[in-house]
This record gives C-alpha cells, sequence and structure tokens, in this order.
C-alpha cells in the first residue's frame, strides 16, 4: 500500500483560504518551489499516477504531491 501526503490545496479545508484568499496563497506560493498552491487536479493526477499499472512494482511508499512545499 501506498499513500498520498498532498501539501497546501485549494480546496473546502480550513474553511476554503487557500482556495479564496489570494494573500493566503501568495504565501504559501512563496515557499514552495514550483511557486503555487496546489490545485485539486493536481493531486488527483499523482493518485491516478499511484493507482496506475506503472507503480505496480512501488509498496509502502508515502508519497509528497506538494509541488515542494517548504524545500
Amino acid at each position: 500500500m501506498n499513500a498520498i501526503a498532498p501539501g497546501a490545496t485549494a480546496t473546502d479545508f480550513g474553511g476554503g483560504s487557500l482556495r479564496d484568499d489570494a494573500a493566503v496563497r501568495q504565501h504559501i506560493g512563496s515557499v514552495t518551489a514550483l511557486g503555487h498552491v496546489g490545485e485539486p487536479d493536481d493531486v488527483g493526477a499523482a493518485m491516478a499516477t499511484v493507482l496506475g499499472d506503472g507503480m505496480r512494482w512501488v509498496t509502502g511508499q508515502r508519497i509528497e504531491a506538494s509541488g515542494g512545499q517548504a524545500l
């Protein structure tokens, strides 16, 4: 079994501030290697990859999907 560990993602979680507050989004983007808050589709794409046949030999991993947050 593998696990996806998402970073800051623009969703309803936490009152939606990562989705709706431009100042929060800018701050998180400034400490993220890829320069922006993740979107739900970013985490979904990582999940689809982990569930795909190409990952059938990978097991027991925690896969961070954070865009390089706090590197």
